[in-house]
């Protein structure tokens, strides 16, 4: 069994995978040690971008689903922070057809005070429809954040990961900078933020909710 592996192919062994290079040029564009480097990257980039992916994929999904649910519920309540113009608009009417069924009689008209008060167009929506759309508003915003920045991430991981051509001096340096920038712009710490501001969201609707039950 010993033998067998050690006569396997093993593809981290590099002395075996690349050919030596001659002497002197070991830190040529072309030489081994840029292979081995390029081959270490692969590895290390390979479950870096896996573990977002799989972490972004879940909450693209979940904030899809998450949003529409929200939306379905501001389409309910959206409608009592405005007067109901339609009972309004009947108020209105009645009150009108009385003043020229006075007007008719010779009689004097009776004016329902409610309706013709100066205050009778004035609204205020109750406080806890405010509170109820306000939050609501507010999860569907933290929602909607969320899923933008994880397709922006999906973006940066995919241009992270795109192939190059170039010698593997040139690829390796490249990938070093592609690094090194994705460290500078905290990609890995703004992927890893996402669940807790869809946590957030969360949070925010269930009080509205409680709020509306």
């Amino acid at each position: 069994m010993r033998a067998h592996i050690s006569l396997g192919y093993d593809p981290l062994d590099y002395e075996q995978k690349y050919p030596p290079d001659p002497i002197y040029e070991e830190a040529q564009p072309n030489s081994r040690v840029w292979r081995m480097c390029l081959d270490e990257f692969q590895i290390f980039d390979s479950d870096l971008a896996e573990d977002a992916r799989d972490t972004v994929d879940v909450l693209l999904v979940f904030a899809g689903l998450f949003s529409a649910v929200v939306t379905a519920f501001l389409i309910q309540t959206a409608d009592k922070l405005e007067p109901d113009y339609v009972q309004l608009s009947s108020s209105i009417l009645y009150e009108i057809l009385v003043v020229q069924r006075a007007f008719v009689n010779g009689s004097a008209v009776d004016l329902d005070p409610v309706v013709s008060s100066p205050n009778a167009l004035d609204f205020s929506p109750p406080h806890s429809q405010l509170w109820i759309n306000g939050l609501w508003y507010t999860s569907l915003s933290l929602s909607l954040i969320t899923a933008l920045v994880a397709v922006l991430a999906k973006q940066w991981l995919h241009q992270y990961m795109s192939m190059t051509s170039g010698t593997p001096l040139h690829r390796s340096l490249l990938r070093q900078f592609r690094y090194e920038g994705l460290q500078a712009w905290r990609v890995p710490l703004i992927i890893g933020l996402l669940p807790l501001l869809m946590h957030l969201s969360l949070g925010i609707f269930f009080i509205g909710l409680i709020i509306f039950l």
